[in-house]
């Protein structure tokens, strides 16, 4: 058997040279599994060279000539017209160099693998935990600051924020009825809600002007403080506006004002997002509010908010007023009825 397995026996003639002071002699030459076997034409065996340490003196010129690993001085050549040993040969010289090991090649996989790793590093945990650390680092102070910058901004759209006399003094209270920094009535731009980074809560002017029960209103604003306990307002900022947001946000404590108008085109134009019933309700029960005027006004068949309606956590139980009802008819007109 040959080392090729689609051969039996691979033969041909050559001049094989043992030294360079002897005279070149006639051979046979054939292949075995790992040998390359010189013989007479008695069938004699001259000489067995390895096929792992054979080497061409001159790829690509012919006669070919082929010596063995160490030894130019003894030769064998072969005719161009000995085509199938010498591509045999070839082709078993180029399976032999790819099994030998390659410190080079294993070097350079190596590095690539390196570099792949740091590469995945840098692109997948270096933004998260860059966002995470300007969202722990950043004073309540600036983040008042950028919830401020991001309400001017959306008056641009919407209008400013609705006043009216003796109206604020029935903001604070519902803010702090309802465990929130600051509440502002726009007339128009937010489609229901919205919190900003500093704990300001947007409300749609509709949330007040179309219910009777200030529970609704409350309600909406506790489902803003659940969404903002699942995700930090300032992190849905650099969620939405990426890591060039948080490294400028790390270096200089602003965000441009191209970041702002981005920020605010998006969060403006989706609905909110959806809030389990357990967190939601875990927050109407530490307000001490009930949740079933929340839940029909959003939707008022109740069947998707059926948790909300069934595990009220205020059923049955005495409830505390949320605004004197001076209050809440102000609040009613605020942007002028």
């Amino acid at each position: 058997m040959t080392a090729l397995k689609q051969f039996q026996r691979i033969e041909a003639t050559g001049l094989w040279r043992p030294s360079p002071d002897v005279q070149r002699r006639e051979v046979v030459v054939s292949i075995g599994e790992a040998t390359l076997t010189i013989s007479d034409f008695n069938d004699r065996a001259l000489t067995h060279w390895s096929l792992a340490a054979l080497e061409r003196q001159n790829p690509g010129v012919f006669p070919a000539i082929y010596h063995p690993d160490g030894d130019p001085q003894e030769t064998l050549e072969l005719a161009q017209s000995e085509t199938t040993m010498i591509e045999a040969i070839d082709r078993l010289q180029r399976a032999i160099d790819w099994s030998r090991p390659h410190p080079g090649r294993l070097r350079w996989f190596s590095v690539a693998g390196v570099v792949a790793a740091v590469a995945a590093l840098m692109l997948l945990w270096l933004p998260s935990a860059l966002q995470n650390h300007v969202v722990s680092v950043v004073p309540e102070i600036k983040r008042i600051d950028i919830g401020d910058t991001i309400l001017r901004r959306i008056e641009r759209v919407s209008g400013r924020a609705c006043v009216s006399e003796g109206t604020q003094e029935a903001l604070d209270h519902l803010a702090a009825r309802t465990g929130v920094r600051a509440i502002v009535i726009l007339p128009a731009g937010v489609q229901t809600s919205l919190t900003l980074p500093g704990g300001i809560v947007l409300l749609n002017r509709s949330l007040v002007e179309d219910h009777e029960d200030p529970s609704v209103v409350a309600g909406y604003i506790l489902a803003e403080r659940a969404r903002a306990q699942a995700q930090d307002p300032l992190d849905d900022l650099l969620d939405r506006t990426g890591i060039r947001s948080a490294f400028r946000l790390l270096t200089t404590g602003e965000l441009t004002p191209q970041i702002v108008d981005s920020y605010t085109e998006e969060v403006l134009s989706e609905p909110r997002p959806a809030v389990p019933d357990e967190n939601l309700l875990e927050i109407f029960a530490e307000a001490a509010l009930p949740s079933v005027p929340f839940a029909y006004a959003t939707d008022v068949t109740g069947e998707t908010v059926l948790g909300l309606i069934e595990a009220d956590p205020m059923a049955g139980q005495p409830l505390q007023q949320i605004l004197p009802d001076r209050e809440w008819v102000r609040l009613q007109n605020i942007c002028g009825g």
